[in-house]
């Protein structure tokens, strides 16, 4: 819930103001600080949860695993992330390769993405953009919170300095070995996966930016 979600439960000449609101929110975080359970705040309110570190224990309660998602779909959300507003176009260039219908549905369907505007161009494509569920998902509060181009790069770097490479490997492999070797530890422990995915295309659109400059 939003600190004016809560304000609004109150009768209309009862309501305290949103900094009061605000202010009780920031004493509840602060009183269960040492606690199993926390008031996070994300993008779309603050609400309760059980703490990162104890969620593989939490886990085993429920039967149900994760979703795996595609590579090919987790290099589609993170080009939008990363480069929103961004048309079908513009993740094609990235990728070099077609985006599936299924893949763009898919992540309308789970609103992670949304369609924002339309490109003013013959065919008017859509743009599409992430979503609060989207930021929720990954336990931030915004996009500013995505770790940036530059550290990820240098995360990129620090690896390559302690490897001992043993033969030359094409682009290819090496592109396939960054990948599953990227780790941003910014993103939620339940979505392990995709923000390894999301580390390395972020690292293809800066290299793309950089080219094109």
């Amino acid at each position: 819930m939003t600190c004016k979600q809560v304000q609004q439960v109150f009768p209309e000449i009862e309501q305290p103001d949103l900094q009061e609101i605000q202010a009780a929110c920031e004493a509840i975080k602060e009183d269960y600080r040492l606690r199993p359970v926390e008031l996070k705040q994300v993008a779309s309110g603050y609400r309760f949860q059980v703490r990162k570190e104890l969620s593989r224990w939490v886990s085993r309660l429920f039967e149900e695993k994760p979703p795996k998602y595609s590579r090919a779909l987790l290099e589609t959300l993170a080009i939008i992330a990363y480069r929103q507003p961004a048309t079908r176009g513009d993740i094609e260039d990235i990728r070099g390769v077609g985006v599936s219908s299924s893949i763009i549905h898919t992540l309308l369907e789970r609103e992670w993405i949304r369609v924002v505007a339309h490109k003013e161009v013959p065919g008017r494509p859509a743009l599409y953009g992430t979503t609060k569920q989207f930021l929720d998902y990954f336990n931030i509060t915004s996009l500013n919170e995505l770790p940036t181009l530059q550290e990820i790069q240098e995360l990129d770097l620090s690896l390559d300095t302690t490897q001992q490479p043993m033969q030359v490997k094409s682009e290819e492999q090496e592109t396939t070995e960054q990948i599953a070797k990227t780790t941003v530890e910014q993103f939620s422990e339940t979505a392990e996966q995709i923000t390894e995915t999301i580390g390395q295309t972020a690292k293809t659109v800066a290299r793309l930016s950089t080219t094109t400059e």
